[in-house]
């Protein structure tokens, strides 16, 4: 061993020793009930992470490397796609994945300013932004209470000329009906990208969310189900699909040479392209208008191990769930979310819906809770048409509304969830449950 390789060891086995000293504690200590904060989410790691994050440092290659390229194909491979590509975030994810499909090498598939998008507003803005930011019109269609998810017997309401697309969230981990909207988009000829970022590890038909449509997305954000920190990825099982990522992506060139690679086709000075110079520089052509969504090596790297641990975390996520359903189940009051018919969720948070008649609020329920030191989260953004966001955009041209929304209306005045993530205990769970049937009890006397 050389004393490069011997002081490596050293380095590591003394950064283990330091998660020990310092961060296991924390992630052991013992559950109080009043005393300790049940947060909605949060990071689950060992040595291991640590171990990885620093080894990609000491190699000092600050940008996508080695550690980006193990986990785009071990991701790959746990989904069953072709390809899978590592961004910088889920928002990015969603960006590049929409972004994709208004490349002109899709011919008259190419979705253009003013072609229409099928979505929902009961969500994450970033599912929608980049439909915005490009031009062209999110058609926003209703939500079924039931599975807290897209109401697709709105879909061919919402259907016109111009639709080209849908782009649509499975809803904190239950997948909404997968086949009844891939049998939709096949029969009109529409792209469908899967918002997998609270999914990750759900599966409709024994198939995983995120590879029924023609793209996916996923986060990596701390809370999310897996984390590197920020970061993110889109897969595909396209060629075509791949092809215009990897430009997008990286800066929008038409070389794909890897990060320090020159002339790996052997042609980086013989090609003619537009009205370019023949010969010109291949490394500086560019064939869209793109970004530069990559990731470092040292995220990656944290994300390699967590994906070691992912199937625990599915699990543990299932179980969590299971056992605040049965503990909440029986409450007249509240309506929880069902398990999408299929489907087998890798639950991302525990929903549930103030029933109408009640004589509680949202708020009052929530700052219950809160006051509890139980951490609560709304449905994102509720009904998203009615933030200041689109105070200044035109309904109808900037933006489509089929029906009144109703449902999506009830999620953003009377729906909340709380956390189920890997790191919780059965005693944070029943300390849930305790709280909300207490609060449940005060206003039935």
């Amino acid at each position: 061993m050389t004393k490069q390789e011997q002081l490596k060891k050293e380095i590591l086995e003394k950064t283990k020793e330091y998660y020990e000293l310092v961060h296991k504690p924390v992630q052991e200590r013992q559950f109080v009930d009043g005393q300790t904060r049940v947060n909605y989410a949060g990071r689950v790691f060992d040595a291991t992470e640590m171990q990885y994050l620093v080894d990609s440092s000491l190699d000092f290659w600050l940008t996508y490397g080695d550690y980006s390229k193990k986990f785009e194909k071990t991701l790959a491979k746990y989904l069953g796609v072709r390809y899978a590509f590592l961004v910088n975030s889920g928002s990015s994810a969603n960006l590049l994945a929409f972004y994709t499909l208004t490349s002109p090498l899709l011919k008259e598939r190419q979705v253009k300013r003013g072609d229409e998008v099928i979505t929902v507003a009961a969500g994450f803005p970033t599912t929608v932004a980049p439909i915005i930011q490009y031009g062209a019109v999110p058609v926003f269609v209703d939500m079924d209470l039931k599975y807290a998810n897209i109401d697709v017997t709105q879909l061919e309401l919402a259907l016109s000329s111009k639709t080209k697309a849908v782009m649509i969230a499975h809803t904190l981990g239950n997948p909404f009906n997968l086949r009844t909207v891939k049998e939709f988009c096949d029969k009109h000829n529409l792209w469908l990208i899967e918002d997998n970022c609270d999914a990750l590890g759900s599966t409709y038909e024994g198939k995983p969310t995120g590879t029924w449509g023609d793209i996916g997305t996923s986060s990596f954000y701390p809370p999310h189900h897996m984390t590197m920190g920020e970061g993110g990825a889109t897969y595909t099982n396209s060629p075509l699909l791949k092809k215009i990522m990897l430009s997008l992506r990286d800066w929008g060139r038409d070389c794909w040479c890897e990060s320090g690679v020159d002339n790996t086709c052997g042609c980086r000075f013989s090609q003619s392209f537009g009205t370019l110079p023949n010969g010109y520089d291949h490394k500086y052509v560019y064939s869209h208008f793109g970004f530069n969504l990559k990731v470092s090596d040292m995220q990656a790297a944290v994300g390699c191990a967590q994906l070691e641990k992912f199937p625990a975390f599915v699990e543990k996520r299932k179980a969590n769930q299971k056992r605040l359903y049965e503990g909440l189940k029986d409450i007249k009051e509240l309506h929880l979310v069902e398990t999408q018919p299929n489907s087998d969720p890798s639950w991302f948070g525990f929903m549930m819906t103030l029933k109408d008649g009640v004589n509680f609020t949202r708020n009052e329920l929530v700052e219950y809770l809160e006051a509890n030191k139980i951490q609560t989260r709304n449905l994102f953004a509720g009904n998203m048409t009615r933030h200041p966001m689109f105070d200044s955009m035109v309904i109808g041209g900037d933006y489509m509304v089929i029906g009144d929304l109703k449902v999506t209306d009830k999620i953003m005045n009377d729906s909340f969830w709380i956390g189920l993530y890997p790191g919780m205990g059965d005693d944070a769970i029943d300390y849930m449950i305790k709280k909300i049937r207490e609060f449940i009890k005060t206003k039935q006397g």
